[in-house]
C-alpha cells in the first residue's frame, strides 16, 4: 500500500481516555480484541526483526510500514535482532491469512504463517495509530477472515478508469483486506484488454461514438468518439501492485452474450448475421447481437482469447460471464439449429453450456500451472450444467440466495453478490443530491451492512459458500469521483461481511468505526458518500 495509506501523523481522533469507551476504529472487525493496561509509547526508535521467509517477503511486507513510520516521526526505524521491540515472528499454526497482534508498553508482536497475515496485522495496526499519534493502548488482537473470497467487481466495459484510478481503488480494498478484484473488462460497449491475436478487439472494440449510453431508442447524440484500453504491459503492472497488496485479479471476458464489442470486431468470425453492420453499442441493457456459439471458429477465437489471458493473470481463476444472453439469433440461426439438435436438446441455452464446455475443456487440458478454475454468473444455472460437472464457480446475483442454494446442491462452489443490496453503483439513498445512477435509493449503507451471508443455509452446504463480493456496474457512472463516492463506506460494510463473523457484527458499532475513517479517505483524497459519516 502506497506510503499515504498507512501515515497515521493526523489529529488524534479520540485520547486515551475516552478510548477504554469508544470502539476502536478498526474496519472490519478484527474476530478478538483482549484489552489490556498501559499503552506502547511511540516517541522512541524502533528496532524492528523479522523472521526468515523465503523470497525475504516479510521484510518486504514491513518496508512500506518502516518508510511510513520514518517519514512521519522522523525517527529513524533500525533493524536488529538484538533487543526489538516491534518483531514480526513466524508461526506455522496460524491459518494463511491469519495473525496476532500483541501490544505491551514494551513490544508490538505480529505473529503469522505466512506474509499476507502480517501484512493483514500492519493494516489493523495502521488503523490503530490513527486513534493517537504518540501512544497505542496495550492489547491482543486474535483475528482472521470468515470467507476466503471478499472480493470487489469493478465493470469497465461501459466506462473506462485507467490505471491510475483500479490503483485507487486496490488501495481501498488493500485497506478492508479484501483479496479479490474481480475486473469486467468487456461488454456491448467496449472491450478493455489488448489481445495480440485480434488487434481490431482494441482498435475498433475499445471505441464507440459516445461517452454518455443511451436506453431503448433515446439514443446518445454527443458524437464523441469514446473509450481505451489496457495493453498487456498495463496488465502486468497491474496485476504486479493487486500482488504486492495481496489481492488476486479475477479477469471477466464475458461471452457469448454481452459480446456486441467483440462482434462488431470480428463479425466474419463471431456474428450469427456477418452479412449486417455490427457496431459497439451505444445503449444500456441487454444486446442481441451476441456470439455465433455454433460456428467454429468462434469457438478458436475464445481459445485464444483466454490463452493470453491465462500468463496475463497468474491467480487460480478466470470469470466467463454466461449471463443475460438473448437467444433469438441463434433460434434464427441454420448453424445453431443444427448445433442444437446435434446435442439433443430443445433448450437454446443449452448451446451456451455446450459453448462454455469446449472451453473448460481446453483449459483443463492445459499443463497444471496453466489451467484456472471458471466462474459464471447465475444464468449458467438455467441450462443443463451436468456436462460442465460440479469444478466450477457460480456468482450468484439474481435471487442469489436461491440460485447459491441450488449452486451448492449441483455439488458447485459459490460466491454470494446479491443484486440488493451488494450492487453498489445503485444510489445509496433518496436525496435528490445523489449522482445519477441506478435504483432508487434504497441500498443504504445499513442496508448493505445488514445483509447475513449464510442466513438458512444447511450446515452440510456451508463449505460451498467461498464468500461475497460487492459488485459495481457503470451504465451511468463515467469519473472516478461519482465512483468512489458510491463506493464508500459501503464497500467497508461488505468487506466487514466478508472478514468479521456473524454474531459479532453489529450496526450502530460499525457506524461508531467507520465515522472515523472520514480524516482517512480526506488524508487520501478519496471521494465517499457523507450520510451516515457525520
Amino acid at each position: 500500500m502506497k506510503h499515504r495509506l498507512l501515515t497515521f501523523a493526523i489529529t488524534a481522533l479520540m485520547s486515551l481516555q475516552s478510548f477504554a469507551n469508544d470502539p476502536l476504529p478498526i474496519v472490519p472487525m478484527p474476530r478478538e480484541i483482549i484489552p489490556s493496561s498501559g499503552s506502547f509509547s511511540l516517541n522512541r526508535p524502533l528496532v524492528i526483526s523479522t523472521d526468515e521467509y523465503p523470497g525475504d517477503s516479510i521484510n518486504r511486507v514491513m518496508q512500506p510500514f518502516v518508510d511510513m513510520y520514518e517519514q512521519a516521526s522522523r525517527i529513524k526505524v533500525m533493524r536488529s535482532d538484538r533487543n526489538p521491540n516491534v518483531k514480526l515472528q513466524r508461526d506455522d499454526s496460524f491459518g494463511p491469512e491469519a495473525y496476532c497482534l500483541d501490544i505491551t508498553p514494551s513490544r508490538i508482536t505480529i505473529k503469522a504463517s505466512r506474509p499476507a497475515g502480517f501484512f493483514y496485522a500492519l493494516q489493523t495496526l495502521s488503523q490503530i495509530l490513527r486513534i493517537n499519534p504518540t501512544d497505542i493502548p496495550a492489547m491482543t488482537i486474535n483475528d482472521s477472515p470468515e470467507f476466503g473470497w471478499r472480493g470487489f467487481m469493478l465493470d469497465e466495459g461501459r466506462h473506462f478508469f485507467g490505471k491510475d484510478e483500479v490503483k485507487r481503488v486496490i488501495d481501498i480494498m488493500a485497506l478492508y483486506k479484501m483479496n479479490r478484484f474481480h475486473w469486467h473488462l468487456t461488454e456491448d460497449q467496449g472491450w478493455r484488454v489488448e489481445i495480440k491475436k485480434y488487434p481490431k478487439l482494441t482498435s475498433v472494440g475499445a471505441w464507440r461514438g459516445s461517452n454518455r449510453l443511451g436506453w431503448g431508442d433515446a439514443w446518445p447524440t454527443d458524437s464523441t468518439t469514446y473509450g481505451g484500453y489496457y495493453t498487456q504491459d498495463d496488465i502486468r503492472e497491474i496485476v504486479s501492485y493487486a500482488k504486492d497488496r495481496f489481492i488476486e485479479i479475477v479477469p471477466e471476458i464475458d461471452i457469448p452474450g454481452h459480446s456486441q464489442a467483440a462482434v462488431a470486431s470480428y463479425p466474419e468470425l463471431l456474428a450469427c448475421d456477418p452479412e449486417n453492420d455490427h457496431e459497439v453499442w451505444l445503449s444500456q441493457g441487454i444486446s442481441a447481437d451476441v456470439i455465433n456459439v455454433a460456428n467454429p471458429a468462434a469457438v478458436t477465437f475464445a481459445k485464444d482469447v483466454i490463452d493470453e489471458l491465462i500468463p496475463l493473470f497468474p491467480f487460480g481463476y478466470i470469470h466467463l460471464g454466461g449471463d443475460e444472453c438473448p437467444t433469438n439469433k441463434w433460434e434464427n440461426n441454420a448453424a445453431c439449429q443444427k448445433a442444437l439438435a446435434k446435442i439433443g436438446s430443445e433448450n437454446y441455452r443449452d448451446l451456451q453450456i455446450d459453448f462454455i464446455h469446449k472451453l473448460k475443456e481446453h483449459i483443463d487440458s492445459k499443463p497444471a500451472d496453466q489451467r484456472r478454475k471458471l466462474i459464471f454468473w447465475n444464468e449458467v444455472l438455467h441450462g443443463n450444467t451436468a456436462p460442465l460437472g460440479d469444478d466450477i464457480t457460480i456468482m450468484a446475483w439474481v435471487g442469489a440466495d436461491r440460485a447459491a442454494l441450488e449452486a451448492s446442491k449441483r455439488g458447485m462452489t459459490t460466491i454470494l453478490s446479491p443484486q440488493i443490496p451488494y450492487y453498489i453503483n445503485r444510489k445509496q439513498s433518496k436525496l435528490p443530491t445523489e449522482p445519477m445512477s441506478q435504483g432508487s435509493g434504497t441500498e443504504t449503507v445499513e442496508a448493505v451492512y445488514k445483509y447475513v451471508p449464510l442466513a438458512n443455509v444447511p450446515d452440510n452446504l456451508k463449505d460451498k459458500y467461498m464468500g461475497v463480493q460487492a459488485n459495481f456496474w457503470t451504465e451511468y457512472v463515467s469519473t472516478p469521483e461519482v465512483l468512489e463516492y458510491l463506493m464508500l463506506p459501503r464497500l467497508a460494510a461488505v468487506a466487514e461481511a466478508g472478514w468479521t463473523p456473524t454474531g459479532s457484527r453489529e450496526y450502530d458499532n460499525f457506524v461508531n468505526r467507520i465515522r472515523r475513517h472520514a480524516a482517512l479517505y480526506h488524508q487520501n483524497g478519496w471521494n465517499y458518500a457523507k450520510h451516515i459519516m457525520e
